[in-house]
Parts: C-alpha cells; structure tokens; sequence
C-alpha cells in the first residue's frame, strides 16, 4: 500500500513481489543494509518476457493465468517437472510480463507474487495508468487515514502520501523498449485457454489442465494466503449458499488480513462459512506457511496456498494448487470436478462478477475520507512543529 511506480524494493520473505515497480528478495542482513543506505548491490539477471494476448475466456480465473506461465514453458521445451536434469528458464531471471494491462493492481500481486514459485529473481508487470492511479488515491486515502488512527511515523506516512500525489499529477509509467532482448518470449493466447489449470501434487510447477486430474477424491480445501484477496471469498461464499447442510470435505478460510476479515463479517459471508460447517482461521499465512495448523496426514488437499511442496501442508498430503472458484467447487463435491461440472459453477460466479470482485478503494468510502482529511490535518501540524 505504500509502494510508488517505477521504484525498485526489497524484503526479507520470497514472496517479496510488488506489483508495481520490481523488487527483489534479500536475505535480512541485506535487506537491513538496503534500509540503512538506500542501496544493494544487485547482478541484473536477463529477463524472460511473458506475452498475453487476446481476451480471456469465460470461467477462466486470473490464477489459471498464473498456472498458465509453467504449462505454456512446459509445451516450449523451457521448464521440466523431474528433478534430474531439470530445466527451468526463469530460475534466477526477471518475470517480465505483458498484455494485461486492464488489471488492478491487487490482481496483479497475484501474478507477481507467483514468479517465488517460477524461482524468478524478479517480476515486474505491464499496467496501465488508470490502474496505478486507482490504486494510488486509494492509498493515499488510507495512509493518512492510519495518520489520524495514531500510525507512526507521521512524517514518513505522510511524505509518502506527497509522492503519491505528485504521481497522480504527472502521471508516466515505464515500459520495455521495443528492440529488447529476452532469454525467451513465451506468448500465451487468452483464447486457448479454456479450462482451468491446476499444479499436481507435489510441485507448483506440475502445471495440468483440469481435465486431466479431474475425479480425483478431495478430502480437504484451504482457500487462504497471499495469493488471494477479498474477491476470492465473496466467491467462495457464493457457491457456498447455494449449499444445503455440510459439505463433504474439510474447508479452511483464512482472509489474508483483518480489514479483509472484517468486511466479509460485516457482508455475511462468516454466517455462510459457519453454515456449511468450514473452519475459520485468523486471518495471515495459517496452513500456507507450513508451521501453524495441518491438513491430516495423507489427505489429498485443493489449495489457493504460494507452493504445494511435499509434507508443507501436511505429512504425505497430495496438494493441488488451484483457484479460489476451483477449490470452493472441489469442497462442495468432494471431488475435483469435470469441465462441465466446474463451468456450471463458474458461469453463476461470472454473472456475479460485478458484486464479488469490488476493491477496498478507500478514497470511496465516507470514513476513510472523512479520517484521511483530520490525517492531512495532524500531519501538516506535525511538520510545521518540526
């Protein structure tokens, strides 16, 4: 929430991903090096260049997209799945990719976030400017709403509001030269996508399309981590009303954060999720993290979790990674579904779709508006204090 366009970052986790910008994963005593000096010293790997084009397709979800990366790398010669001799053209390269530049930038942390699980040095992604200026008034809104709720420092919350606002004046987003040169260029068509991918059991870059696992039997679903935002449970929860009783399987939800947490109570969805018998976790990692709660030992799990890799969820569990969509069908029938039976749920999401996918736009709701202005206030009294 606080990143600027066209910046360069640094974290100490792997899914250290901005969607704007790039950044790159450090490990503590270098990222504390970064953030003493405004400076590390980086070897700018090559980039492999990620090309979409066309329109996608209905039921099609924006984490098929993700899978989408590997499987068209596995057509191409350019990835394998065994381990010996394994290839993998984007392991310690940069993830560029283009021709979805009508994302927000929320759905875009999903792809970026992804490129851990590519083993990329970094990911950075084409947007447009609507997008990033959407995404900056919002935030604008919010850091000086964190201002009047007593957030500190208020100086750097506030400096960082400035920079956003001087963003929005002269508003330029960079872009890759024509004549680049990629260690590959994979382009991928929306139009042939026509059917869920999933990564098999155990290896996130096991990518298959859905019609090839299909039947399997389904013993538990976690819809949770940072791979997903407020969307995907407005999503689940749909499917889940239309349910009558317990489902077949054991669901975990667990909302990436707390705001995220407290408007899907304040929607009803927590009344939806307690009716169809799903366990509710506090909001952050929970099961994706692999040191917190377990799936039970040998279960066969569908997963919205960064990476399947084995006995991370559970001792011997068999991990699908999947979509929200998917893994909510997948705890409703105990089974990973046909196309058909899949798209049958998925049409009714799709003619939702204006209703579940809504952002938390801050700079839209009369609260935060309302805090941001008395932010503005103290932050301005602040400075000149200083």
């Amino acid at each position: 929430r606080m990143l600027l366009p066209d910046t360069v970052g640094t974290g100490g986790d792997s899914h250290t991903r901005f969607p704007m910008g790039i950044s790159f994963p450090a490990g503590s005593g270098l990222v504390a090096f970064a953030a003493a000096t405004g400076v590390m010293p980086l070897d700018m790997p090559e980039s492999v260049l990620v090309r979409f084009k066309g329109k996608r397709q209905p039921g099609i979800t924006l984490r098929d997209l993700v899978h989408a990366i590997p499987y068209y790398a596995i057509q191409a010669g350019l990835l394998t799945v065994e381990k010996k001799g394994k290839k993998n053209i984007f392991s310690g390269r940069i993830l560029e990719i283009e021709g979805l530049t009508d994302l927000t930038v929320e759905q875009a942390f999903e792809l970026s976030d992804a490129s851990a699980e590519r083993s990329a040095a970094g990911c950075t992604i084409e947007l447009g400017e609507d997008s990033v200026a959407e995404y900056l008034r919002s935030n604008i809104t919010m850091l000086r709403w964190m201002i009047s709720e007593g957030y500190g420092d208020v100086r750097t919350l506030e400096r960082r509001a400035r920079k956003m606002e001087e963003w929005l004046e002269n508003p330029s987003l960079m872009k890759g030269d024509a004549d680049a040169e990629y260690a590959a260029v994979i382009e991928i068509d929306l139009a042939e996508i026509r059917e869920p991918i999933v990564c098999a059991p155990n290896d996130p870059d096991d990518a298959r399309l859905l019609s090839q696992v299909a039947g399997d039997k389904v013993d538990e679903v976690f819809i949770g981590s940072c791979m997903t935002n407020i969307g995907h449970y407005r999503a689940a929860g749909k499917l889940l009303e239309q349910v009558s009783g317990s489902i077949p399987t054991r669901l975990w939800i667990a909302p990436p954060t707390r705001m995220d947490e407290h408007v899907l109570m304040e929607e009803g969805y927590y009344n939806i999720y307690g009716r169809a018998g799903a366990r509710t976790e506090m909001p952050g990692c929970s099961l994706c993290m692999g040191n917190q709660a377990r799936v039970a030992a040998g279960a066969t799990v569908l997963s919205t979790s960064t990476r399947n890799f084995p006995n991370r969820l559970g001792d011997g569990a068999n991990v699908y990674l999947t979509s929200a969509e998917l893994a909510a069908v997948g705890s409703v029938l105990g089974k990973l579904p046909s196309v058909e039976e899949y798209m049958e749920y998925a049409m009714r999401i799709d003619s939702m779709a204006d209703e579940i996918f809504r952002y938390m736009n801050f700079d839209q709701i009369a609260a935060f508006q309302e805090a941001a202005a008395d932010g503005k206030k103290i932050a301005a009294q602040e400075i000149v204090e200083v």
